[in-house]
């Protein structure tokens, strides 16, 4: 059994005055990716420089005007990266470089040293701030963490002498999220007034959940406490760097965006030590859903993907979101059905927003389209099978043909066991209804006016059972004509047609369409129903083939009753 009582709950803050649960999201935040930085220390096996390049890249295309590159005063290979990148002229003049660096003087000196040449850069220092660490880490007092984070404020605003670009401060107490906030507040206001405007730019305060300690509305309250009880508060821009170790990243980063935050930093598909940073992809994401503009190019999530999983050699969850293979997936039958239904409303309708059950997104707008959002197995129903042969190859299966079919395809996922792919569904289908020629099969037809009456008249040349027959009949249309012609010869098949409707193919729309025709007949004898298929370029040809579709079908379930 679990021994739970090791374990206290941390202090939730009294701050009845909070607000953020009535707000709502409406515009993106400023984003900072640390990948190259966060993300890559947290990594078995660290980037490279060239894989940092095409990281940096990818993130440049997709739309970061803030990235943190790494902390160039602590190895040899992030110091030589950002020194790339300034040889070869990769940061854009509207890309600001954050670089991290602790708050000594031989790592800011190397930090100077290694950002000169780049016009924007975002000078990132930090101290820990928590009482745990205060007490078994750096055994000091508050006011001895304070005079550290004061130092290294000092020390930067010194060296802005001599560097040629555009600074920017941020400061970060560390472990945000196990200190209080009278303290936090106390240190991130020395900070300021030490730096006291030594530049234009707003000063950055990070909050960062180093550790997730708490439920979600605990830390938007520490936000929005610290939002609220700023100094100043106009010339400061208050940023987050939630982790996830409580599985919750996502939850307080846009609790704490409504609690007052204006930036958030996180890395691509929450890459990051421990349970990851939070994945900037799905809070974008998640905007779009809600109708917001993210403010990132975000239209090919199998890149992103594909260039992530390369560079940091970490496989991306089936189930992530958004990302993962599976997320935008449906096998459950009752899921389909309202999928399928779903989409067809949307076409009716032509609804100008996306409304369709069990998928809050377009797969397709963010590069998914060519994946298959219904896919089969044994728990799988109707409306998944429909919508397969519907989106897949453009068959628009009558309602009641849908539970036909989908009978046939669960057998084969029963027999087969596991997934039934759209190609072997397709099989099933030309197997059951559009390559089903035997015992009745057609061997010539034509299709002509009566001369003496309104009706039309059927000419055709089949086999039954390997005999061959020639029959000639007038019927009130082609379908009942060769149905008259085949009774002529063989009495026996007496069906009655009960439904027929057509379409043209979806998939075979231009010079070369083609139409599908759908029968549905019944055997009065033995009480069998069932459907016909019929596809041709010609639609009284298709109409035709669906009808000795429908025959064979009920010649052979009646086979069960001899």
């Amino acid at each position: 059994m679990l021994n739970y009582k090791r374990y206290k709950a941390n202090p939730v803050l009294q701050f009845p005055e909070r607000t953020w649960p009535n707000k709502q999201i409406t515009k993106a935040p400023i984003w900072c990716s640390v990948d190259l930085r966060d993300g890559n220390q947290a990594l078995v096996e660290p980037m490279n420089v060239d894989e940092k390049m095409e990281l940096f890249d990818l993130l440049i295309k997709l739309g970061f005007k803030e990235i943190e590159i790494g902390f160039p005063a602590a190895s040899q290979i992030e110091f030589d990266f950002l020194r790339q990148l300034v040889a070869e002229n990769k940061i854009p003049d509207d890309v600001k470089v954050q670089v991290l660096s602790q708050c000594r003087e031989e790592l800011i000196d190397r930090t100077f040293e290694a950002i000169q040449g780049i016009k924007n850069v975002i000078f990132h220092i930090y101290n820990s701030t928590s009482t745990l660490q205060r007490d078994v880490v750096f055994n000091a007092e508050k006011d001895e963490i304070i005079e550290i984070a004061k130092k290294g404020t000092q020390m930067v605003k010194d060296r802005l002498c001599k560097y040629d670009g555009n600074l920017q401060l941020e400061y970060s107490p560390e472990s945000f999220t196990g200190t209080e906030v009278e303290f936090s507040l106390d240190i991130c206001t020395a900070v300021q007034e030490t730096w006291d405007h030594a530049t234009d730019a707003p000063i950055i305060f990070n909050l960062p959940a180093t550790v997730e300690m708490n439920t979600p509305n605990v830390y938007a309250d520490q936000i929005e406490w610290m939002s609220t009880h700023f100094k100043d508060r106009d010339n400061i821009i208050l940023s987050i760097h939630p982790h996830n170790d409580r599985g919750t990243g996502v939850a307080i980063t846009e609790l704490g965006l409504l609690a007052g935050a204006d930036r958030v930093e996180g890395t691509l598909l929450g890459n990051g030590e421990r349970t990851g940073n939070v994945d900037i992809l799905t809070i974008a994401y998640n905007m779009f859903s809600q109708g917001v503009n993210p403010e990132l190019n975000l239209d090919d999530i199998k890149e992103i993907v594909e260039i992530c999983e390369r560079v940091t050699k970490m496989p991306t969850d089936a189930r992530h979101p958004y990302a993962g293979e599976l997320v935008f997936t449906a096998f459950s039958g009752s899921h389909q059905d309202a999928i399928n239904k779903g989409v067809k409303a949307m076409r009716e309708r032509q609804n100008m927003y996306w409304e369709v059950p069990y998928l809050p997104i377009d797969p397709a707008d963010i590069g998914r389209k060519y994946e298959p959002v219904v896919r089969i197995n044994s728990q799988s129903g109707k409306g998944g099978v429909a919508f397969v042969m519907d989106t897949v190859y453009g068959f628009k299966l009558p309602k009641k043909m849908q539970r036909e079919f989908a009978d046939v395809v669960q057998y084969i996922s029963e027999k087969q066991g596991g997934e039934v792919t759209p190609q072997r569904i397709m099989e099933a289908f030309k197997s059951q209804y559009l390559e089903n020629k035997e015992p009745l099969t057609l061997e010539y037809v034509v299709i002509q006016d009566s001369k003496e009456t309104d009706d039309t008249v059927a000419v055709l040349d089949f086999s039954y059972h390997g005999e061959k027959f020639h029959s000639e009949a007038e019927g009130n249309g082609p379908i009942d004509a060769v149905k008259l012609a085949i009774k002529q010869c063989v009495p026996e098949l007496e069906f009655t047609l009960i439904d027929y409707t057509e379409h043209t193919l979806a998939q075979a729309q231009g010079s070369g369409a083609k139409a599908a025709a759908y029968i549905e007949m019944r055997d009065e004898r033995h009480g069998n129903t069932t459907f016909g298929v019929g596809v041709s370029s010609n639609i009284t040809r298709a109409s035709i083939r669906s009808l000795f579709s429908a025959y064979n079908r009920l010649i052979a379930k009646a086979k069960d009753y001899v």
